[in-house]
C-alpha cells in the first residue's frame, strides 16, 4: 500500500468515527432524560419515587403503583407513638427526591410538612389527605380509620400516579379498580356490623376509634375530653376519667377499643377495669400490624375482631 492509499484509509477511518460520535450524541440529545432531566415523570427505568409518611398509606400506595413505582414509608413500627416520631437525615433526603409524597395531615405528621416545606421540589407532588378532605385543623386526625376518607385519598393518589407517569395511566386506572374491588369487601364487613350491631353502646381509650364507630354505627359513650386527651398527650379532666370508670364497672358498654400505641398508666389503668368487670378489649393499632401487611388484611382483621367481641357480648343495645 503506497503513502497516499494509507493517508486516504486513515481519513475514512476518521470520518467514520465522527459520523458514529455524532449520530450517538444526536440520539441521546433527543430522548426524553437528556431534554428533561428533572422531569417529574418516571424516571427511564419506568420507577417513579413515592414516600408516604405512614405505611397504611404507602400501602394503599404501593397497591396503586404496582410495578412502576418504588414506595417508602416512613412510620412503619406498629410499637412506636406515630405522635412523637423524630425524622433525621435520610428521611429529608427522601422527601426531597420524591415524585409523590403523601402525608395524613390535620397534624398527625407536622415533621414531614416540616421537611417538604424545607426542600423545595417543583417536579414534586405533595398529597396532604387532611387538606384533600377539607377537614378543619383540630380535626381526628385518624382519617384512614374513615372508609370515605380513604376512597377519596385513594383516588387522588390514583389521578397523581396517571399525571406523573401518562405511558403507563392504563395501568394505573386496572390497579385502581383492582384496589377499590378489594376496599369493597372492608366497607362490607363494615356494613355487616352496622346492620347486626348499629346502636350498641361502646368505649374507646381514644379518638383513634371515632371514625370506625360512626361507620359501623356503634354508639360510641367514652368522654370525648377522655379520649382528645389521650390522644394529643394531655391528661383528660377528672370528671372524664370517673365518668369512663364508672362506664365500665357499671356494665353500660359492650366493648372496650384499647389503642396499643398510646399506652400511658390511665390507659392501662382503664384496660385492667374493663377486665375486671368481663368488658372484652379489642387492640387496635395507628399504624398497620403487622407491617407486611397490606392494609386491608390490617383493616380485616381488626374488624374481625370488633365483630367477634360484638358477638360475643350479652350487653343488649
Amino acid at each position: 500500500m503506497t503513502a497516499a492509499t494509507r493517508k486516504k484509509a486513515t481519513a475514512s477511518a476518521i470520518f467514520i468515527m465522527v459520523v458514529l460520535i455524532m449520530a450517538f450524541i444526536l440520539w441521546n440529545s433527543g430522548s426524553p432524560a437528556a431534554k428533561h432531566p428533572t422531569t417529574a415523570y418516571a424516571p427511564r427505568s419506568g420507577i417513579m419515587r413515592v414516600v408516604a409518611a405512614e405505611n397504611f398509606w404507602g400501602s394503599l400506595a404501593a397497591q396503586l403503583c404496582g410495578i412502576h413505582c418504588n414506595v417508602t414509608s416512613i412510620i412503619v413500627d406498629p410499637n412506636a407513638d406515630p405522635h412523637e416520631y423524630q425524622s433525621n437525615a435520610a428521611v429529608a433526603k427522601l422527601i426531597s427526591n420524591a415524585t409523590l409524597v403523601i402525608v395524613n395531615g390535620v397534624g398527625y405528621d407536622s415533621w414531614a410538612l416540616k421537611l417538604i416545606n424545607a426542600s423545595y421540589n417543583q417536579n414534586r407532588t405533595v398529597i396532604n389527605a387532611g387538606k384533600l378532605l377539607g377537614l378543619p385543623s383540630g380535626s381526628n386526625p385518624h382519617i384512614w380509620y374513615d372508609p370515605a376518607y380513604v376512597n377519596a385519598t385513594v383516588r387522588e393518589i390514583y389521578l397523581d400516579l396517571a399525571n406523573a407517569d401518562p405511558s403507563n395511566s392504563g395501568y394505573y386506572r386496572q390497579q385502581y379498580l383492582n384496589l377499590t374491588a378489594s376496599l369493597a369487601k372492608v366497607d362490607g364487613m363494615i356494613t355487616e356490623i352496622r346492620d347486626n350491631f348499629s346502636g350498641t353502646r361502646v368505649a374507646s381509650t381514644e379518638s383513634v376509634f371515632v371514625y370506625l364507630a360512626n361507620a359501623t354505627g356503634l354508639n360510641l359513650v367514652s368522654p370525648p375530653d377522655f379520649m382528645d386527651a389521650v390522644s394529643e398527650g394531655t391528661t383528660p379532666s377528672t370528671q372524664s376519667v370517673i365518668t369512663f370508670e364508672n362506664q365500665l364497672e357499671t356494665g353500660n358498654v359492650s366493648l372496650m377499643v384499647y389503642n396499643e400505641q398510646t399506652i400511658t398508666p390511665l390507659t392501662q389503668q382503664m384496660k385492667q377495669i374493663a377486665m375486671q368487670h368481663n368488658v372484652t378489649v379489642v387492640g387496635v393499632t395507628e399504624i398497620i400490624e403487622p407491617p407486611n401487611a397490606s392494609y386491608q388484611a390490617w383493616m380485616t382483621s381488626e374488624l374481625s375482631s370488633i365483630r367477634d367481641a360484638l358477638n360475643a357480648s350479652s350487653t343488649p343495645k
